[in-house]
């Protein structure tokens, strides 16, 4: 089976990717755009078609979505798993930042989240297999196309998978507006999984009783939360300050 991705960052990071690219199309009129120019040298070097279909093609096969005149034609998205994830922090000699996602639903925060993830150096990141959004096309373009270089593992049962990380010494800190603990009080260096929670209801009960550690983040204005991709990326980013070789 193949799945469609859409935009030119996306199509780029897909071709540098280990995913297969079966074939790359173009709107007509854009062979000679600057800014595909990269994309046809790429799909040249990798033998792999380009062809040329009219933007009304793209405009259909994108559902209506921004497309910037390509698209690729990928095979189907294949899933890592939890131990895969633990497997490249070991490849790394690293200890493991795993990051949970506990039920986002919204597409667009997916994507952000998956994009802070790679961009932070998080080993993988761990999605509920329902009940949460999909890894689609909207969220690779979202994610830039880190989509296509982070490991994302699909877990049908949250605190099963929490509870085998902690057997593993790894410890798990969930992102919650009650938590008494900021964020930045908290130890982040070290095997770290940061649980971040829906949109609308944050961590589920069954998860937050399974972490180890609840943090919060600082709010002084009149509103009580963050989005949570907002939320979730300076987590993130604060355990990455925490576990930079300067700091220690």
């Amino acid at each position: 089976m193949s799945e469609y991705i859409w935009g030119r960052n996306p199509v780029v990071e897909a071709l540098q990717s280990a995913r297969k690219v079966k074939r790359i199309l173009l709107a007509e009129g854009q062979r000679q755009a600057p800014a595909l120019s990269t994309i046809i040298q790429s799909a040249q070097r990798k033998h792999i078609p380009v062809e040329t279909v009219s933007r009304s093609r793209l405009d259909q096969l994108s559902r209506g979505a921004v497309h910037q005149g390509c698209l690729a034609v990928v095979e189907q998205r294949r899933y890592a798993s939890t131990d895969d994830i633990l497997a490249r922090a070991a490849q790394k000699n690293e200890a493991p930042f795993l990051l949970i996602l506990d039920a986002i639903q919204d597409v667009n925060n997916l994507g952000s989240l998956l994009r802070t993830a790679e961009a932070a150096g998080v080993h993988g990141v761990v999605l509920p297999l329902h009940r949460a959004a999909e890894v689609n096309a909207t969220v690779v373009k979202t994610s830039a196309g880190a989509t296509e270089h982070v490991l994302i593992a699909q877990e049908t049962n949250l605190t099963r998978t929490i509870d085998y990380l902690k057997q593993q010494q790894i410890w798990v800190v969930g992102l919650a507006g009650e938590a008494e603990t900021l964020y930045t009080q908290a130890n982040l260096t070290g095997p770290l999984a940061l649980v971040v929670g829906n949109e609308g209801k944050g961590i589920s009960r069954l998860v937050r009783e399974h972490c180890d550690l609840l943090i919060r983040l600082p709010m002084h204005g009149y509103v009580n939360s963050l989005n949570a991709a907002v939320a979730g990326s300076i987590a993130v980013y604060e355990a990455l300050r925490q576990r930079s070789p300067s700091r220690r």
